[in-house]
């Protein structure tokens, strides 16, 4: 009878343990410890073990945890000085942050609502993390570096003058973007992304995004950390108010990740995103008869979402 129960009991213990094999996602430099038990998506865009509130509440709160050391620098970016600043101990700490540019009222209020009309006209697609998207750009394989024209016949039409306006500025000189996406984040969805960094095959050295509706936080994160501030990562938290453009380039682009945290969307903010060619599509690259093809076709701004 001890055996027969010492025989059930270790059954028992073994199918337990089986519930607590963890999964580890690490899209876009987030590494995320997630229970291995198959989790469902409510009508939702989310996929693998990304959610949302959406299918949070299907499946109950706590699917996810941090893993690894926690983020213990987190500085503040001040775009006057360009430093990365933080008080502690009643004394200022700083360092150079290079690779962020910012742009205040950019557009504006009256062009934010030309833009939202414009952009709540076409269908929002669902998408990763509670977000909405839509498209205008080729079509990318990322892993197996492949493009192709797809159904891509533009830029809108109204982004016209913003490009011009971008390319305007010393930064942004010889802007020329082949992509727009637009996102649609909302505090009811639990919207967010991880924190990532873009792709450099096909995309080029600067990001440029125009945020609207409400202010946010870009989140930068470098999970190494720094030698100079001791054990753990470093958080930089870039303030974004609305109607303003950020650049991300140079080690803000390569080196440090970014996001948008949940908790950072407190009303509905929509973002449009513009990426320029990396050298390899460019005149004198490997494949510059597919860039030339995208440029023409982007800066036609004829475009529907794709």
């Amino acid at each position: 009878m001890i055996l027969l129960y010492l025989m059930h009991f270790a059954l028992f213990n073994a199918e337990l343990n089986s519930f607590d094999v963890f999964a580890t996602s690490c899209y876009g430099g987030t590494r995320n410890l997630l229970m291995a038990t198959e989790i469902h998506h409510a009508n939702c865009g989310c996929k693998g073990i990304r959610t949302c509130l959406l299918c949070e509440s299907v499946n109950g709160n706590g699917l996810l945890s941090e893993n690894g050391q926690p983020i213990r620098h987190d500085f503040m970016y001040d775009p006057l000085l360009r430093r990365a600043v933080r008080n502690y101990g009643g004394q200022q700490l700083s360092f150079p942050f290079p690779g962020i540019f910012l742009w205040n009222n950019f557009i504006s209020e009256e062009e934010e609502n030309e833009l939202i009309t414009d952009m709540d006209l076409n269908a929002w697609r669902e998408s990763q993390s509670g977000r909405r998207k839509q498209d205008f750009g080729p079509k990318v394989n990322f892993k197996k570096h492949k493009v192709r024209l797809g159904g891509f016949c533009g830029l809108p039409p109204i982004s016209r003058k913003l490009v011009l306006r971008m390319s305007q500025e010393p930064v942004l000189a010889g802007f020329q973007p082949v992509e727009q996406c637009n996102l649609d984040y909302h505090p009811q969805r639990g919207s967010a992304i991880d924190p990532h960094l873009d792709d450099s095959w096909l995309w080029g050295e600067r990001l440029v995004t125009v945020n609207l509706l409400s202010d946010t936080t870009l989140t930068m994160s470098l999970e190494e950390g720094l030698t100079e501030l001791g054990p753990g990562g470093v958080r930089v938290s870039v303030h974004l108010p609305c109607r303003s453009l950020v650049v991300v380039y140079s080690e803000a682009r390569h080196r440090w990740k970014h996001a948008i945290h949940r908790h950072d969307i407190h009303e509905r903010r929509v973002c449009s995103t513009y990426r320029e060619l990396s050298a390899e599509f460019m005149s004198g690259g490997e494949q510059q008869n597919m860039g030339s093809q995208l440029l023409d076709i982007a800066l036609s701004f004829e475009g529907t979402p794709i």
